[in-house]
């Protein structure tokens, strides 16, 4: 029987004062700190490719402010059942092709019923089938249900902790952030590989993102990926108005979260359709090595795979070894 995580999952093992001294070096100096832990545990300029599809969009009883697809505000987001499999088979077959080496979908729940996980483990075993890593994100989890998920074939289960736990209820009060560590440790149990990570940019301080990198890098093991995504404001959302986080803030986020998780794979997410070449370039130096390509982000513009292709050439990257890429 599953015990409820105590608080003491987070581990001490970066104090949020050292990770703030890491972001006030100067910034030449952190870059290369960041990329001399980098080349130590990953190809130097290796990046890892993974594609998301929405699954089952909006109505999500959630009141995440920085989500369009919560119920609880007005945005353009359309709610949408239960994608069938043949159109989700679909659109994996077109990530492979555009190079996609992990496939993720995503799921607006609470937390799925048994019957939806049974519709969601038909899609994993048939994305699975196509030679693909798989990824699912539903929501939190409920005793036997990561399980079922591992038996299925999964990889990797996303739940991120979006914010430091100080902050959290600023941005979430349907759920609390103790919630997410127990999902994360039913996660854990059941053998399965864990992406996490968070949202910079929706108005919090630089302590209060250095609390957010520590929490991470306090879960015992850290997580195998780390998506670090910049707020993709939505209107009709509460952070749809929240000030621009500044280009150099963010490159110095990816940093100091390669330096604090050395062998995580560091996702450049949500945020790139934004982010000027030059941003991308100095974030793939600072110790990125994974981007998620395609049209969409669940329900947010994201670069076209053209596009990639064309920074990718320019900055000399190429695509993870598969080896490398599923086991960071």
């Amino acid at each position: 029987m599953h015990a409820r995580v105590r608080q003491e999952t987070l581990a001490p093992a970066w104090a949020v004062q050292d990770i703030l001294d890491l972001f006030a070096l100067p910034f030449n100096d952190l870059l290369l700190q960041a990329q001399t832990v980098h080349r130590a545990h990953h190809p130097a300029n290796a990046v890892q490719q993974s594609s998301l599809l929405s699954i089952k969009t909006g109505a999500c009883p959630e009141d995440c402010a920085y989500c369009p697809q919560s119920s609880r505000y007005q945005t353009e987001v359309e709610a949408a059942p239960l994608m069938p499999l043949d159109q989700v088979l679909a659109a994996a077959r077109k990530a492979r092709d555009a190079g996609a080496q992990r496939f993720c979908m995503g799921a607006a729940w609470r937390s799925p019923t048994e019957r939806q996980l049974d519709q969601v483990i038909e899609h994993v075993q048939a994305v699975k089938a196509l030679g693909l890593e798989t990824c699912v994100t539903l929501g939190m989890l409920k005793d036997g249900q990561a399980e079922r998920l591992k038996a299925a074939g999964l990889d990797y289960y996303n739940h991120n902790l979006d914010t430091a736990p100080e902050h959290y209820g600023e941005i979430i009060r349907t759920r609390t952030f103790q919630d997410r560590l127990d999902t994360l440790h039913r996660v854990r149990d059941a053998g399965l590989k864990v992406c996490c990570g968070g949202i910079v940019g929706m108005g919090e301080s630089r302590e209060i993102r250095a609390g957010l990198i520590a929490a991470l890098a306090g879960l015992d093991p850290y997580p195998e990926s780390v998506p670090v995504n910049q707020l993709v404001k939505a209107p009709g959302t509460p952070l749809a108005d929240a000030p621009d986080l500044d280009p150099i803030e963010f490159v110095r986020t990816i940093a100091v979260t390669r330096i604090v998780m050395p062998r995580a794979v560091v996702r450049l997410s949500a945020g790139r359709e934004s982010m000027h070449d030059s941003t991308q370039a100095l974030c793939f130096m600072a110790g990125a090595n994974s981007i998620f390509h395609g049209e969409r982000l669940l329900t947010t513009p994201n670069p076209q795979a053209q596009a990639d292709a064309l920074l990718f050439e320019r900055l000399g990257l190429v695509p993870m070894p598969e080896a490398e890429s599923c086991t960071p």
